[in-house]
This record gives structure tokens, sequence and C-alpha cells, in this order.
């Protein structure tokens, strides 16, 4: 069936990175449905994301707590929020309290935010929240994460003592250069077999999050089941302009 005439170049860039998730999935020799695309709306107007939710699509993220805190009420109960940001302990509980539809925090980097996210959650009383473990596996000091040798243990701790919490896999940034993105998500897939083996869980159960608009299809090809696509779906980011001095 052909797009309307009308369709917004958001919803145009959503179905051709769809396709290509698609397709990447096929050549990994996984179905389609097993890799999940997150449209990551940082710095966009909630216009723009309506647009993408009235073509059918219900998986959006943000990196900044206070920016999704302010969109998650204009928007429909049914989006499946992803913080994907680093997050401070002490924002925490007003995230989890401001957004119920809140479906997984994947920045969980040290032992103190995921006990921060598990009492916010049982001071609300809302269903277990799903959390990946943020590795960085590029080495860089710019970067969040925990260390590679450090993932299991905190694996564990998210699994074993937050019970308000759900561990669900792992997640990466890749190099700003992506010269060794395939290192780093080489990376990621050992820490999986680590934390797998760790806790007694399959593969199937451990999800990587890793890839974005500029890398997203290798990552699939290489295990990937959630990728973080913002750019190439909404176009460049839009910073506010600083004041020019009259």
């Amino acid at each position: 069936m052909a797009a309307p005439a009308m369709e917004s170049a958001a919803v145009t860039a959503l179905r051709s990175v769809l396709q290509r998730a698609h397709q990447a999935a096929e050549r990994s020799g996984r179905p389609a449905e097993r890799v999940r695309v997150v449209a990551v709306s940082k710095t966009k107007p909630v216009s723009l994301v309506r647009q993408v939710y009235d073509a059918g699509h219900r998986c959006f993220g943000e990196n900044y707590v206070q920016e999704l805190v302010d969109k998650a009420p204009q928007l429909p109960a049914d989006i499946e929020w992803h913080f994907i940001g680093h997050l401070q302990s002490n924002k925490a509980k007003s995230l989890i309290a401001a957004v119920p539809n809140l479906e997984m925090v994947e920045s969980v980097d040290d032992e103190k935010i995921a006990n921060h996210l598990d009492r916010a959650v049982a001071s609300i009383g809302r269903k277990p929240l799903k959390v990946l473990v943020q590795v960085n596996t590029s080495g860089e000091a710019s970067k969040s994460g925990v260390d590679p040798s450090g993932c299991v243990e905190l694996a564990k701790h998210v699994k074993l003592g937050c019970p308000n919490l759900e561990f669900s896999g792992l997640m990466t940034i890749g190099m700003l250069d992506y010269s060794s993105t395939p290192e780093n998500f080489k990376a990621l897939s050992e820490c999986r077999i680590e934390v797998c083996k760790a806790l007694g869980i399959s593969e199937e159960e451990c999800e990587l999050s890793m890839g974005m608009s500029a890398d997203f299809e290798q990552a699939i090809e290489m295990g990937s089941t959630n990728v973080r696509v913002g750019s190439t779906i909404f176009g460049a980011r839009e910073y506010p302009k600083k004041a020019e001095s009259k």
C-alpha cells in the first residue's frame, strides 16, 4: 500500500528504519519481532512524537529526566517509555512518580541507582520496572557504565537484591567515532554470556541494547535486541540557542 501523500518526514523515516531493522534481523537469522526500535525523541516537540505515535509506533526513549517528565503527561498512556540517559540517584523518585508508563531504564550503572529505583518503585506500588545494566565497553572516561569486569556483580545485585526491579539485560554505547564499534558490541555479547551463566538464565532472557542511528543495522547483526534511533527518525537534535545580545 502506498504511503499517504502527506506523510511527515519523521513517519517516512520511521518506516525506513523499521524496514532496515527487520532486514538486519533476518540477516542475523532472528525473527524481526525479536528486535525493538526505540525512537529517541530527545529535544523534539510533543507534536513530532505524536506523528510517529499516530503511525503506530509505541516505544520511545528520552535522555533527560525533566524532558521525559514534561512530555509523558502530554502523550498517550500506552506509550512504552525508555529512559536511556545517565540517571542521577536523586532524580529516580521523581521520574518513577511522574511517568507511570515508564517501561524500562536502560542506564543502571551502579548499585546506588539500582537501590534508589527499587525503593521508588516500591513507594508507589507500580509493577516491577525493567532495567538494563549499562556497561562501558569502550573504556572512555566520558561514558557512564560499569566496567565489563563488574557487570556480573551489578546484574546479580539487580536480580537478587532489588525485588521491585526486573533485570532485563545489558546496554552499551559504542565509540563516538564508531571506529571500534564491533569490538564494543562483541564485548557486550561476551558480558551477556558471563551474566547468563552467573544468574542461571538463558541468553533470550538477557537483552542487548546496542546500536544507534549510525550503526543500528550492524548492532542487530551482532545480536542487539534493542536499538536506540533518534536523529535518523526525527532529524538533527535541536538545542535551544543562547539569546543573542542586542
